[in-house]
């Protein structure tokens, strides 16, 4: 079974511009609803709740949003034998670092 495991590997390919169109209709939303708790600032107590249950009721929508794209941008990918090769190529190469470099002596 862990063998199995180990032919696949995860990868994420989300990127920004899976979630922009999201991220601006919230943001539309969420002004919106700013722009009308505005105007009842005659009463700012009620103006303050409305502003506030807009922002928890849209965040819920926004969140899940977010994470069905996520998910649906996780592959699992066969690992062949070409990628078994570099994976061990990188770890056999020394890795340079700032403790392997020497400063010259003045």
């Amino acid at each position: 079974m862990l063998n199995d495991i180990q032919k696949y590997r995860f990868v994420c390919t989300l990127t920004f511009g899976d979630i922009y169109g999201q991220i601006i209709i919230w943001l539309i939303v969420l002004f919106i609803g700013l722009a009308a708790s505005v105007t009842l600032y005659n009463n700012p107590v009620q103006a303050f709740l409305v502003g506030g249950l807009i922002l928890v009721l849209t965040l819920p929508f926004l969140l899940f949003a977010f994470v069905t794209t996520l998910l649906n941008h996780i592959e699992m990918r066969p690992v062949t034998a070409s990628d078994r090769k570099k994976a061990r190529k990188s770890k056999m190469a020394p890795q340079p670092g700032p403790s392997s470099e020497v400063a010259p002596a003045s």
